[in-house]
């Protein structure tokens, strides 16, 4: 959507952008950017590292921790490699984003300001904030993060129903995924702004190369390892048998990490699946590839339902659980060392590598949530401090649903951990190799 703030009369001529990334470290399949850049005749792109993802919380530590802090610096020394091509470069920043952009609207003197839309609480009061400070700018904001937008949901967001049963029956009945945006082999004139150099911030541009055994930051990993999946391993063929496999690359589509930032569209994803499905082979596991982009999509507009609810103790649902925080407790979890080998083992492979299987997250969750008798919030924290993955409307609707105060209509999930040992580590290795 465009939003128009008193906008004065400008030549033509004169017509200067802001492109600013968020969650869409990407160039293919970004409306945002072509969008912006077809309304004005010099760009500049931009990336804000926000303190306070760096600065304690009231639950005791950072929102981002080492693992997804290293994921992000190779996402944006990737993305500087794919805007140089194109003759541009991207000025990263540190700093509070709202004031950022006062800075640097101030200091180009910008027409239009360009941003992909994003239902997150905080990202949604971090524009609003720079909407009312600038009243004369032209805000472009375009959806890139999901299947749809709220244009082609069979609802209004306010009206969506808040279980995934019935949000996807609807949207399989009356929606197809919006297709992917055409690459962009060209853009307007590059326009740097006169800064302070203690206002820039300076990465390491030493990336690593992409493996096929491990995440690396960026588009150029994350297509390479979407074409791997697919089409040198044929993996999607057996995706609904494999993916609760609690410690193998292979097993799952490890596509998470690159979604959550944005280096891969979910559109993207969805495209190449079909195309897979056309020349390899279509069968159950290679819908469920869209049926957990569309819990994914769930989430994400879900969020957007309920705002600062999201983050309560009492959920969407509004009703308090029956658990507390004990500090003592909370701190042998994320350690490992809560006497459940499941559970110990998931949380250590979680704090050496950044990542655990979606099957170990719904244990250590239940975990936590029952056996534990712990506050799910200080969990959720815990994991989008270590997550290499983390998104803020998988992350924690996931953690409502298990705390029984979001969207599961049973409003009670618990999972019991030496069953669950004996069908996903039958053999102990997962629990031999991580305890």
């Amino acid at each position: 959507m465009i939003n128009h703030h008193q906008q004065t009369k400008r030549t033509n001529n004169n017509q200067r952008g802001l492109y600013w990334f968020r969650h869409d470290l990407r160039l293919h399949d970004n409306a945002a950017i072509s969008a912006l850049c077809e309304a004005v005749q010099q760009v500049t792109f931009l990336y804000i590292l926000d303190d306070k993802a760096f600065t304690p919380t009231t639950y005791g530590f950072a929102p981002m921790g080492k693992h997804r802090h290293t994921f992000l610096l190779q996402t944006l020394v990737d993305l500087k490699r794919q805007l140089a091509k194109l003759g541009h470069d991207l000025l990263i920043v540190k700093g509070d984003p709202a004031e950022c952009l006062v800075q640097l609207m101030k200091s180009g003197q910008y027409s239009h300001l360009g941003v992909s839309e994003h239902c997150g609480f905080d990202e949604r009061a971090q524009l609003n904030a720079v909407k009312r400070f600038f009243d004369s700018v032209t805000v472009i904001e375009t959806p890139t993060f999901g299947l749809f937008d709220a244009q082609t949901l069979p609802f209004n967001i306010e009206e969506m129903p808040d279980v995934f049963s019935p949000f996807r029956r609807k949207v399989e009945k009356h929606c197809k995924p919006l297709s992917v945006h055409p690459p962009m082999d060209s853009l307007p004139s590059p326009f740097t702004p006169q800064l302070d150099e203690s206002f820039l911030f300076a990465i390491d541009t030493d990336l690593p190369s992409p493996s096929q055994s491990s995440f690396v930051g960026g588009e150029t990993a994350a297509l390479t390892h979407l074409n791997t999946y697919l089409f040198d391993w044929k993996a999607a063929a057996t995706y609904k048998d494999t993916r609760n496999a609690l410690d193998t690359w292979q097993d799952s589509t490890k596509l998470s990490a690159w979604l959550a930032n944005g280096s891969l569209s979910a559109r993207e994803v969805i495209r190449q699946v079909q195309q897979f499905e056309a020349t390899v082979e279509k069968n159950d596991s290679t819908y469920w590839i869209y049926f957990e982009l569309l819990w994914r999509e769930f989430f994400h507009w879900l969020q957007c339902k309920y705002g600062a609810n999201w983050f309560r103790f009492g959920g969407i649902q509004g009703k308090k659980p029956s658990t507390q925080h004990c500090p003592e407790t909370f701190a042998l979890w994320c350690e490992g060392k809560t006497g459940y080998p499941i559970v110990d083992a998931c949380m250590r492979q979680l704090a050496e590598t950044g990542y655990m299987s979606n099957r170990g997250r719904q244990l250590v969750a239940s975990c936590f949530v029952h056996e534990l008798r712990q506050d799910w919030r200080y969990g959720a924290a815990w994991f989008e401090h270590q997550l290499i993955d983390y998104d803020v409307g998988s992350n924690w609707g996931n953690w409502l649903y298990l705390a029984g105060v979001g969207s599961d209509p049973r409003g009670h999930r618990q999972f019991n951990l030496q069953k669950q040992t004996e069908i996903y580590d039958s053999d102990g290795q997962f629990c031999k190799k991580w305890l």
